[in-house]
């Protein structure tokens, strides 16, 4: 297992406060080197070079790999599905092009934008969820995006439970998997989004050890989620609140998913991510005691 971090932990995030950018991509990959990590994952499209040979040239100055994408479709509308599948291989082709066969896409829904999932992530009801029809447009869309970018690049695609998103809690991860061939759409297994949803990140890790090919080791603060919960907090007011902490600061126990991933002989890249909104918080800084928490425990 190789140790990788991304732009999110800089602010560069999929959803709406992002117009204005913390850093420039070129600090971020600066500080993801000299802070101890072998790799990152893209950010939003346009945030890093698109132009494959100046992307492996920024990479290999600070001895990086790229290994994947995060990719948002509205999985749930029918017509959204031919434009997302255009977006994923357009990334796809961009991830192969500079990291080879070993990048994942990372699809997810195109979180942030239903308002109802937006208030109450983190206090969702079955009530919720979709429903059995949307379920199969959505699972429908999720094999056709991964689909395309197998035939398209032979990269392979993860889906990644997100809170704000229509696969947030456990019954939706296992909603998904259950509709979805397990040869084609694999599992991005981030333990602060299945914790924020509900669910035990070790109890996830058991269920899916075979689905999980792309790993996000993400911290969730409870003390954050219980202010959350009592101001009836949105999303973006939970990551206000650093509901994301640093590796070691939350409830996620580490130790133990690291110990259960290698009995499961998993070989992969573990990406560090502790979302925050731009300005907040010392991300470098950040960063650095996340890679020196991981040593600590094994990693």
């Amino acid at each position: 297992m190789q140790i990788a971090n991304a732009p999110c932990s800089w602010g560069i995030l999929e959803f709406e406060e992002t117009a204005e950018r913390s850093s420039a991509y070129s600090k971020v990959l600066d500080e993801i080197a000299a802070t101890g990590y072998s790799g990152t994952e893209l950010g939003d499209w346009g945030f890093m070079p698109t132009d494959p040979h100046e992307l492996r040239a920024e990479l290999d100055r600070r001895k990086l790999a790229m290994l994947g994408a995060f990719v948002p479709i509205k999985l749930a509308s029918e017509p959204a599905h031919g434009p997302g599948i255009d977006t994923a291989v357009r990334t796809a082709k961009l991830l192969a092009a500079t990291g080879g066969a070993s990048p994942v896409l990372v699809l997810a829904d195109d979180s942030g934008t239903d308002p109802n999932r937006i208030a109450r992530a983190g206090r969702i009801v079955k009530a919720d969820s979709l429903s059995t029809a949307d379920w199969s447009t959505f699972a429908r869309g999720a094999e056709a995006v991964a689909r395309a970018v197998r035939d398209e690049t032979g990269l392979r695609t993860v889906f990644h439970p997100h809170c704000a998103g229509f696969v947030e809690t456990p019954w939706e991860i296992d909603e998904l998997m259950r509709r979805t061939d397990p040869s084609l759409v694999g599992l991005c297994y981030d333990t602060g989004h299945i914790s924020f949803g509900g669910g035990d990140p070790m109890k996830v890790l058991q269920a899916y050890q075979s689905r999980i090919w792309h790993v996000h080791f993400k911290d969730f603060n409870p003390d954050a989620f219980a202010q959350t919960r009592a101001q009836s907090l949105d999303y973006t007011g939970a990551i206000r609140l650093g509901i994301f902490c640093e590796l070691g600061e939350g409830n996620v126990d580490f130790p133990s998913v690291l110990q259960e991933l290698r009995r499961a002989h998993y070989d992969g890249w573990i990406v560090v991510e502790q979302d925050v909104l731009p300005g907040m918080g010392a991300p470098a800084e950040s960063a650095r005691r996340n890679r020196e928490y991981l040593r600590q425990i094994g990693a």
